[in-house]
Formats: C-alpha cells, structure tokens, sequence
C-alpha cells in the first residue's frame, strides 16, 4: 500500500518522506502536495524509504516550462537526492494544470528491475 502525504493528511511517513515533504511545503506553498512511498514496489527491503513519486501543484511553476520545474523541485530536496533517495519521479504542475488534468497524476510503471540476488 502507498503512503501519500498530502498537506491535508496527518500521516507524515518516515524520516525522509518527512523532510521531502517538509522541504518541497517550504519551498512551493503547494495548493496540493502528495509525497508517495513507492520503495515497497522494489527490491527493497520492508521499510525503505528509497523510492518516491511527488505532486507538487504550485502557482509557483506558472511561466515555467517543464525542465525548470524539475530543475526547481530537485534543488529544493537535493539532499535528500544526493543520499538516501534511489529513485525519484514527479508531477509539478500549476493550479490550472492540475484541474486540467482532473486531479490525476501520472502512473508509476511496475519495476522491471530483479532482486539484489540476482546476478
């Protein structure tokens, strides 16, 4: 099961979801932010916070195009993306956006990678 943090949700996660969220508020003022822990659909082990997806919909993106934003969002956890997070996809979209698109966001596509035995 996911753990999506939204700022309307009170589950915060672990210590990384944590900061990503924390981090990507501070530096956006979201209209809706979703921090996802996708790390239970790897080979990782039960636990890990290694994998996540984000949403970060933001007046702050208007006049950027899709590059920029992605350039933003990752200066804003570049920590976090320097250290304990393995793989990281995002949706950073406008208010405008983000209705557009109906509230949906992109779907993670199943690992395709095998187990850390393998080899």
């Amino acid at each position: 099961m996911t753990n999506p943090r939204s700022t309307a949700e009170p589950d915060l996660g672990g210590p990384v979801q944590r900061s990503l969220t924390d981090k990507l508020q501070a530096a956006f003022s979201p209209q809706q932010l979703q921090v996802i822990n996708e790390s239970h659909m790897h080979s990782v082990p039960p636990g890990s916070e290694s994998h996540f997806k984000v949403l970060v919909v933001s007046e702050a993106f208007a006049g950027q195009n899709r590059v920029a934003r992605h350039r933003a969002v990752n200066k804003a956890v570049a920590q976090e993306l320097a250290s304990a997070v393995h793989a990281f996809s995002m949706d950073a979209l406008t208010p405008e956006e983000w209705q557009t698109r109906g509230g949906t966001t992109t779907p993670s596509p199943v690992c395709r990678g095998g187990s850390k035995s393998d080899g």
